[in-house]
């Protein structure tokens, strides 16, 4: 008998019980922070316990919509940009678009050997530069239908954008969100480093690259090895008849053009101007409005169009809010910052690079909870800092631990990026952390591998 994968909602809803029923056992408590240089950093002298706040049924109940008040600026913007990119559909420029590569990949040996470099290297800069994050949401109603057309799955859609952004993030060597602040607070120079940084980023990303072509080509030789085989099949046939028309129209290449520009854009804003969910929403929101006009649908199928996109993603919405339950229900009980206290005797070791190791491993338990590069960074350098001073551990590779902590947040159930991106393919969580086992080992071993030779010469 087969096992069945429970439901994205069911696995997500008992994590949140086993938290709620955990904060019955975890005692509170409680780092005091103090104010340096306009942000909050915890004194990692100033642990003590306090009366916890156990969660019961009644919290347990309202989580949810504290979550979803919580998360309500990802949960709009994801909201807005799935209805920009169904009026987009709508004037079929994507679809179009699709079918020229689709058909310039099976002509092309030099198309189909750089696709998906090119691709994941591109989305790997964007995590590691400007910190690509909630931006990589729209890319997946790009890059899962692309897939399908070249005959890949959904699995190598979501991946070329999705974990093309999470390595550069976790690897990243100019990334303002993780790295400049975590090295802020640690009293290191901001983007120092960055030699080893470069290395690091390179060889996370080209190991991902590896796998995603060893695994699409396996694909590609036999689709029924997919965990998403019989999902692809039910997309397949919901291609609209007009895919069969082939030739590109001036109309089509002008929507294109604004979707691009759109892009360029946003890439400008959040570099140079510090643009985050708000802004982009507006734009892509301001996209949606400027290609109804020039692809010429007309207002009652501008709004069918991006009201349907709106419904297709409400159950995207709710995952999102109930990952960021999971977080409040710690937060409220008071047992994360004891959580933080107890992993920290687990640093010391014989050797720094042991020690260092260790503090990776804690980083990656501690992202289980906590998602945000900047939260996570003002949280645990002002304790891991200190710390790495006392085990023999430059405080630049304390940073570099941190970061590559980062790295298995494509894995965890609690992040709304995840899940939220899993839901918007209509992926399983489950089938996907299956299939992500074998890459997380391999970045795990990458992590521990590219810590060595920090310790051993004394990064600064």
């Amino acid at each position: 008998m087969r096992l069945r994968l429970p439901n994205t909602f069911v696995l997500l809803f008992a994590i949140l019980a086993l938290i709620a029923l955990a904060t019955w056992f975890v005692p509170g408590g409680k780092y005091e922070t103090h104010l340096v240089n306009g942000k909050q950093l915890v004194d990692p002298a100033s642990f003590h316990y306090i009366a916890s706040s156990p969660q019961g049924l009644v919290a347990l109940m309202k989580a949810p919509i504290k979550g979803f008040v919580e998360a309500a600026l990802i949960i709009g913007f994801v909201l807005i940009v799935g209805g920009a990119f169904a009026v987009v559909q709508k004037t079929e420029a994507i679809d179009t678009a699709i079918r020229s590569i689709a058909r310039a990949h099976e002509h092309s040996p030099l198309v189909r050997a750089t696709l998906i470099p090119v691709f994941v290297t591109l989305f790997s800069l964007g995590g590691a530069t400007f910190g690509m994050n909630e931006e990589v949401i729209p890319f997946v109603l790009i890059f899962v239908p692309l897939a399908l057309a070249l005959g890949y799955d959904t699995v190598t859609g979501v991946s070329i954008p999705f974990l093309g952004s999470q390595v550069g993030f976790g690897a990243a060597f100019l990334n303002p969100f993780n790295v400049g602040i975590a090295q802020g607070i640690a009293g290191v120079p901001v983007f120092s480093g960055m030699g080893y940084r470069l290395v690091v980023w390179a060889t996370a990303t080209v190991v991902t690259i590896a796998f995603l072509m060893w695994y699409a080509a396996r694909v590609k030789r036999n689709p029924a090895l997919s965990p998403t085989y019989v999902l692809d099949q039910a997309k397949r046939q919901e291609q609209p008849p007009s895919l069969a028309f082939d030739r590109m129209t001036g109309r089509h290449a002008a929507v294109l053009a604004i979707f691009a520009l759109a892009l360029g854009v946003m890439v400008v804003g959040v570099v140079k101007y510090e643009w985050y969910i708000e802004e982009i929403a507006a734009l892509f929101l301001a996209m949606a409005i400027v290609v109804g006009l020039v692809g010429r649908i007309g207002t009652d199928n501008w709004v069918g169009a991006f009201m349907q996109g709106v419904k297709d993603l409400a159950p995207t919405a709710l995952v999102i809010a109930i990952a960021r339950a999971t977080m409040i229900i710690a937060r409220d009980a008071h047992i994360i910052d004891t959580m933080l206290h107890a992993l920290m005797p687990l640093v010391q070791s014989s050797h720094p690079v042991f020690a260092v190791q260790k503090m990776y491993l804690i980083q990656s338990v501690i992202n289980f909870f906590i998602h945000s590069g900047s939260g996570q960074a003002a949280l645990t350098m002002p304790i891991m800092a200190p710390l790495a001073d006392l085990v023999g551990v430059t405080r630049q590779t304390a940073i570099l631990a941190f970061q590559l902590g980062e790295l298995s947040t494509p894995m965890i159930p609690t992040s709304g990026i995840t899940v939220g991106v899993l839901a918007l393919a209509r992926v399983p969580w489950l089938t996907w952390a299956k299939w992500m086992i074998p890459l997380q080992l391999i970045y795990l071993v990458l992590a521990l591998l590219l810590l060595i030779p920090p310790c051993l010469m004394q990064w600064n």
